[in-house]
């Protein structure tokens, strides 16, 4: 393993073995240009060519943490990216509004802290929906409340928030007396790629710098009259931690929409759900009317609660949602390729 690798959270999953010269990370993504991180430095770099010719979605294109090969880096010019190496996981959201498209967040990520403002109602839905997505796409995710200091109940909304999230680790963190910042330093390994995702003005880039010790990332003031923030954080950047392992900054979230191709994320987020739906008489049960059936049984007893019930269905009927729509783009680009390859074969026979 090169510096580079080590500099940057190289996993073996990656799986390279050739020219290491070639070997790059993408450190940061803006309209279709590139910077990565190379053996000599960063450098600026494009696609174009056979990639740009065979891409027909926003997954082939890189993204911010992918690990790529470039074609020239001795080249004083834009190197061009030539391929793009298998992804060990990704953290995807549907493109806001009505498309079906998906918008990859980061590639390669380890880890997910999800950032909440104390401040705020603890908003039980939306964490859910936030750890379904991370589950969804292969990393682990932790749950940081930015502001503590200024909450009045801290402990309790900690506490909740456990109760929510089974199992995943829950962080208090003040940038006023920056309690939590060590704590939360323990969970990050030197091979670890770490996303925060959340909404605008809770916080994400103040704790960036708190864990960067530089104040690289800009942060902006939280307007009084909603508490949202500026949006301080325009674009995706991977940054080194001087403790090991690199960090990813993200733009806030306005919608986060899953973008799934089964359930399983659900069963991570719901878990609690999965195994009454293993304690039910029937192996069919719709959990509707059947007898035996240990959710009614849990709804009537008070041991789940019904708005709880009520978000993992809505959550379930929003994936399988995506997954016809999904379907039916991957039907679209595939009739789309095949007429352009006979375009080009006839092409080529003229």
């Amino acid at each position: 393993m090169n510096l580079l690798q080590s500099r940057l959270a190289y996993k073996e999953e990656i799986n390279f073995t050739g020219n290491e010269e070639l070997l790059a990370r993408v450190i940061n993504e803006q309209k279709g240009r590139y910077i990565v991180e190379t053996t000599t430095g960063p450098r600026s770099a494009l696609v174009k060519g056979k990639m740009h010719y065979e891409a027909f979605s926003r997954m082939d294109y890189p993204a911010v943490g992918d690990w790529v090969i470039l074609r020239d880096v001795a080249t004083t010019d834009e190197v061009i990216i030539d391929e793009i190496l298998p992804r060990y996981s990704k953290i995807t959201r549907k493109v806001a509004g009505l498309k079906t498209d998906v918008q990859i967040v980061a590639t390669n990520v380890t880890k997910v802290f999800i950032v909440v403002s104390a401040e705020e109602p603890l908003n039980a839905r939306k964490l859910e929906r936030y750890l379904a997505a991370v589950w969804d796409n292969g990393a682990s995710p932790f749950i940081v409340f930015s502001k503590a200091d200024l909450a009045e109940n801290s402990e309790q909304i900690k506490q909740d928030a456990e109760l929510i999230a089974f199992g995943v680790p829950v962080f208090l963190w003040s940038a006023e007396t920056m309690d939590g910042k060590e704590e939360i330093l323990e969970h990050i390994d030197t091979e670890d790629t770490i996303v925060l995702i959340g909404s605008s003005g809770v916080g994400k880039s103040t704790l960036i710098n708190a864990l960067l010790e530089a104040d690289i990332q800009k942060t902006g003031a939280v307007r009084a009259e909603d508490k949202r923030g500026r949006h301080t954080t325009t674009h995706r950047e991977l940054l080194l931690l001087p403790t090991g392992g690199v960090i990813i900054d993200t733009p806030g979230m306005r919608e986060l929409q899953l973008w799934a191709e089964d359930d399983q994320s659900l069963s991570g987020s719901f878990n609690d759900i999965s195994t009454l739906f293993e304690q039910c008489r029937f192996a069919d049960c719709s959990h509707k009317t059947e007898p035996g059936c240990a959710v009614l049984s849990a709804l009537e007893n008070g041991t789940l609660e019904n708005s709880r019930w009520q978000s993992y269905l809505k959550l379930q009927r929003e994936l399988a949602y995506a997954e016809r729509k999904q379907n039916a783009r991957l039907a679209s680009e595939e009739k789309k390729r095949w007429k352009k390859v006979t375009q080009k074969r006839k092409k080529d026979k003229y």
